[in-house]
């Protein structure tokens, strides 16, 4: 036999939600994945940035090492050019103690006779002896006559005996010209 159940059933219901839930759902869902998607990103940016970052201060500490080496090259080669200037400054002085002492004894007539030479920052000061007065102003003449003297001035001129002689002692000074 057959069974035929005319009765109406119980169904369960279904639930139906309404559109407007369903949207807003929908809404809330891809509003979560955007979120997600953009700290993702932001996430990404902020690594990106970190590596700029340790990779510029890279290249200052290289830098900063570079700013050293310049300068310490700059500060030896200031020392260099001062040593330089210093032995060409040398070099240019030391002919002056030759040429001082050519002018002097190339200059000086029979019967004058020097007793001291002192040379202070280019002002020489002489002292010596002289037969006689004349002999004693054509020295200081053919000084005054020197282009690498100037200034040349008889300080002083007295008359002394040494050993029954007597004589002219005399005192000099004048500049060098370098």
């Amino acid at each position: 036999m057959i069974k035929i159940n005319l009765l109406p059933s119980k169904r369960k219901k279904t639930l139906v939600l309404p559109p407007t839930i369903i949207y807003g759902m929908v809404a809330v869902c891809i509003t979560i994945v955007a979120i997600i998607a953009f700290t993702v990103y932001l996430n990404k940016q902020i690594v990106a940035k970190k590596a700029d970052i340790y990779t510029k201060e890279q290249k200052l500490i290289k830098l900063k090492a570079a700013l050293e080496e310049v300068k310490n090259y700059e500060r030896d080669n200031n020392e260099y050019r001062e040593k330089n200037r210093i032995i060409e400054q040398l070099k240019k002085n030391q002919i002056v103690p030759l040429r001082l002492l050519d002018e002097v004894s190339e200059m000086l007539p029979k019967g004058v006779w020097l007793t001291s030479l002192d040379d202070k920052s280019g002002v020489v000061n002489i002292e010596g002896y002289a037969f006689s007065n004349s002999d004693l102003v054509t020295y200081v003449q053919n000084l005054k006559g020197s282009k690498f003297l100037a200034d040349v001035m008889l300080v002083e001129s007295r008359q002394t005996d040494v050993e029954d002689f007597s004589v002219y002692k005399f005192k000099l000074t004048f500049v060098i010209k370098v």
